[in-house]
């Protein structure tokens, strides 16, 4: 194992002054330091309240795909797997990205109906998604029950990248850039002295800065209630299960829309998949995993793959969802409180997205040109009902 493929040393003090304090270690806020980094501001310190891959950026499917119902999120992640495709040459580590491309089932005409809308969407944006028979989708996937669905959308251009690698080569690139990253720190108060004047109290010390940027994941609302926001979003729990290793058989992550599963086969063999199981809605991060998980993974992967049904789960987890009211992500500063920015919100596809919202966001605060993710994902579309949903949401 390279050094590069090692959790980076946690800084060693807190300093007293900054210009960019970001609270969360997880690869939005490992990839918005490096951005930054890159452009010259080193002037940073990241805040993880505990080790990275803590949170969900460890915990995920590692999956990248284009297949999304706004032409917003399409466009996003055109440019985030490009950005994949050249990570190990930028960062000098390797992510494992693997394009088998996403293989969607469709289960019902009426779900034909809107996927058949939403592929022509992508293809406009030159993403070349199309429609399969179940026959047809038999031959990229021979293993499939056959009458368990109606049609099938695939692009061969979506994608699983190993998620560890992606957040430690961030790690690493951003620490040799001058970036200080504190583990085990957890921020305690935020408190505004004025327009891009902040104070950060953390369990280390305090700390005054410019700005301030939530990247926290579910745990987001909690830090802006600190300065006195409401966000809208909110935790939920999604669990996940590892098989033992099988000889390779599986090229696409295979998902059905309607149920929430998905399921790939990982270089070593393994069977990664998940889906959301109902959870209480108390706005607390809930990481533990259930036997109803895997009773309800179990029955609806069975459905569609019955060769499973031998195989033995090795182990399962669970990892925290950061839910919007509309799936898309929450960016940019709220009215009230210039100098505060939130990167929140993503829903289970923050970490697939986050290479291209890092990009853009250090464009913005290096004074380079604003991308209108900025603009159509204002905390205040909630208020003004702009918000556009996002139905492509697996789990």
């Amino acid at each position: 194992m390279s050094a590069k493929e090692k959790m980076p040393a946690s800084a060693d003090r807190l300093a007293t002054e900054a210009e960019t304090v970001i609270v969360g270690g997880g690869i939005m806020g490992l990839g918005i330091a490096y951005e930054l980094a890159k452009r010259g501001r080193s002037d940073i310190h990241v805040i993880e309240q505990e080790y990275l891959t803590s949170g969900a950026s460890g915990r995920n499917g590692g999956g990248v795909r284009m297949q999304w119902s706004t032409e917003l999120n399409i466009r996003l992640m055109q440019e985030s797997i490009e950005i994949c495709r050249n990570f190990a040459s930028e960062l000098g580590i390797n992510v494992w990205l693997r394009q088998g491309g996403y293989l969607f089932l469709i289960r019902s005409q009426e779900e034909l109906g809107r996927m058949e809308q939403t592929v022509a969407l992508q293809n406009r944006c030159g993403v070349p998604t199309r429609i399969l028979t179940p026959q047809e989708a038999l031959r990229i996937v021979p293993e499939l029950h056959p009458k368990g669905f109606v049609a099938a959308c695939y692009n061969p251009r979506d994608g699983v990248v190993f998620p560890w690698p992606f957040l430690w080569g961030y790690a690493h690139a951003a620490s040799e850039l001058g970036v200080h990253i504190h583990t085990y720190t957890k921020v305690t108060a935020i408190e505004a002295r004025g327009p891009h004047s902040f104070v950060v109290t953390t369990s280390k010390g305090a700390i005054r800065c410019e700005r301030v940027i939530n990247c926290a994941g579910a745990w987001s609302p909690a830090i802006a209630k600190l300065l006195g926001i409401e966000l809208p979003n909110h935790p939920h729990r999604h669990e996940i299960l590892a098989t033992e290793s099988l000889k390779p058989f599986l090229n696409p992550l295979v998902s059905v829309l309607s149920s929430g599963l998905y399921f790939s086969q990982s270089m070593r063999g393994e069977i990664v998949g998940g889906i959301t199981v109902p959870d209480v809605d108390d706005g607390q991060v809930h990481l533990g995993s259930r036997l109803r998980f895997l009773e309800m993974m179990s029955a609806e992967l069975l459905s569609v793959m019955p060769c499973l049904s031998q195989v033995r789960v090795l182990r399962q987890w669970a990892g925290p969802y950061d839910v919007s009211p509309d799936g898309l992500p929450i960016l940019g500063e709220p009215d009230a409180v210039p100098g505060f920015y939130l990167a929140c919100g993503f829903v289970g596809h923050g970490f697939m997205m986050a290479p291209v919202i890092a990009r853009h966001y250090a464009e913005l605060l290096c004074g380079g040109p604003r991308h209108p993710v900025f603009d159509r994902c204002r905390l205040s579309r909630f208020q003004n009902g702009t918000s556009e949903k996002e139905v492509m949401i697996i789990g």
